[in-house]
């Protein structure tokens, strides 16, 4: 399996990820080449090299395709073309799989075609939308939470920290729950049903009593939801007591995952806030209370982009603003943690995980099937790149598993839990792995020394061409100038040594 990254999103940062895209368009060998650029920033360019022809006739080609991009002369699509054929190719000894058998698997005993979920929120509130993500290849959708309480939105309610690239990095919402009625709900999931009998439908439900959390649980069951999901999560409520409120708290969760327990026999999964320490006595309490499975994690409280001219935080509403719920990819590692936390507790063991949290390639998804995670749901990522991005969540993963020789995505579930402690007590502190420099892609620009300098142990120096010198002496193997390194440089495989051996290296 390449691991070598070759290409990624910083050789594509231009290109715009079109809809109905010019450069297809021009392109006179109709090789498709948007879907190859996406599939490159989605950390998928093994089976993008693998659906071009083994000859690309890009070489003596006049790249209409760059002619017809939006941003003309910004993005290399003939060149990435090129090397995806060149230096990714090669490198492949596995062929494109014959299918996506290895995808399949279940949610509490529900059939999955694959693990890739829609989860609670805008991007499954209507019956058009999850008909679309299903004809696009989602196996189900949690559609956005259904509750009694009459739903009035804020306008805007969105606001995002962006990267480099310029796509999201963090996305803050203060959207609420579904306002559609009860009944229009209902009618959704029949029709759903009618249409798509093999996609699953997790109903997200909110009440405001036992009463309530046991008649919504009913219904959903009675119009054809799959499996429940108990929203004890969301951030944004307008009233008191409500969300994750109540995931505060693992006496109500007990108390209302019991309720809907009472009022249907489908799975339940509670969908537990990160808003807390720890998540295990919320989750320990679902299960008394009868839920098979929990999803973690909903958004995180917070407050971003505070106008420095109005003095308003984002988004702004009429000159006010609220705390709400922070997702997107900057919240992965918050997310991991807390599935680890989850799938290491004794107490939980045989629960199905739903993992959710920053997730926008297969590789995020399967860091969340190596903590535990038996399906994985995603949302931000679908708002911002639309629900195409299955085509690479599945192609990429299932090329995975086909390399590997993994016939169930099962036999990875959980894999990386014996690796993670909450303690480092477990960590061994008496050798030191230097860092190991490539002096072919050295640019000399002296990062890794100026973070060196100030944010590290003064180790390393540039000498007459500018290339980067480590003293042994001082370097502690923190490899902070790994993750400065703007060119990616330096690697964290070098050579490990004992701290009595430890001598002046200048490699």
């Amino acid at each position: 399996m390449k691991l070598h990254n070759i290409l990624g999103r910083r050789d594509m940062l231009k290109c715009a990820l079109c809809g109905e895209a010019p450069c297809d368009m021009a392109c006179p060998s109709g090789l498709e080449p948007a879907e190859k650029l996406r599939s490159v920033w989605f950390g998928n360019e093994d089976t993008a090299a693998l659906r071009l022809p083994e000859s690309v006739a890009c070489r003596d080609c006049s790249a209409p395709c760059e002619e017809a991009c939006l941003r003309p002369g910004q993005v290399p699509v003939k060149n990435l073309l090129l090397r995806l054929t060149a230096e990714v190719r090669p490198l492949l000894d596995t062929g494109l799989p014959k299918d996506e058998q290895a995808l399949a698997t279940e949610i509490c005993g529900v059939p999955l075609e694959n693990p890739f979920l829609l989860s609670s929120s805008v991007v499954a509130s209507s019956y058009e939308m999850c008909a679309r993500a299903f004809e696009a290849g989602w196996a189900g959708a949690a559609f956005k939470t259904i509750s009694a309480l009459e739903i009035h939105e804020a306008s805007p309610r969105f606001s995002s920290l962006k990267g480099d690239s310029g796509s999201i990095m963090g996305f803050k919402n203060i959207e609420q729950l579904s306002d559609h009625s009860l009944k229009e709900n209902m009618e959704i999931f029949r029709r759903l049903k009618e249409a798509y009998p093999r996609k699953v439908i997790l109903a997200s439900i909110m009440g405001r009593d036992e009463g309530e959390w046991e008649e919504l649980a009913r219904a959903c069951q009675e119009n054809g939801a799959d499996v429940l999901e108990l929203n004890f999560s969301c951030p944004n409520m307008m009233e008191e007591g409500l969300g994750s409120d109540i995931g505060q708290v693992p006496e109500l969760v007990e108390r209302y995952t019991a309720a809907a327990r009472r009022g249907a026999t489908i799975p339940i999964l509670a969908k537990l806030t990160p808003n807390v320490a720890s998540m295990s006595p919320a989750g320990e309490a679902a299960r008394r209370g009868g839920a098979e499975g929990l999803a973690a994690i909903n958004t995180i409280k917070s407050i971003m982009q505070v106008n420095i001219h109005s003095y308003v935080s984002a988004p702004a509403v009429r000159g006010m603003s609220a705390v709400g719920g922070y997702s997107g990819a900057a919240v992965k590692p918050i997310a991991l943690h807390f599935l680890a936390e989850l799938g290491q507790n004794p107490e939980l063991q045989g629960m199905h995980l739903s993992g959710m949290g920053g997730i926008e390639t297969w590789q995020d998804a399967l860091e969340f099937i190596l903590l535990g995670a038996g399906s994985v749901q995603v949302t931000t990522a679908v708002m911002q790149y639309g629900y195409r991005i299955i085509d690479d969540l599945k192609a990429g993963l299932n090329y995975y598993l086909h390399d590997k020789g993994v016939k169930s995505l099962q036999e990875l579930t959980g894999q990386a839990l014996g690796t993670v402690s909450e303690s480092t007590d477990v960590l061994e502190r008496d050798s030191i792995v230097f860092p190991k420099f490539d002096r072919k892609k050295c640019i000399g620009c002296g990062r890794c020394v100026i973070s060196c300098a100030d944010g590290g142990h003064q180790a390393l120096g540039l000498n007459e061409k500018r290339q980067p010198i480590l003293d042994g002496s001082k370097c502690v193997g923190c490899h902070l100038c790994v993750l400065v390194c703007p060119n990616e440089a330096i690697k964290g495989t070098g050579k490990r040594v004992w701290r009595r051996k430890t001598a002046l290296c200048g490699e």
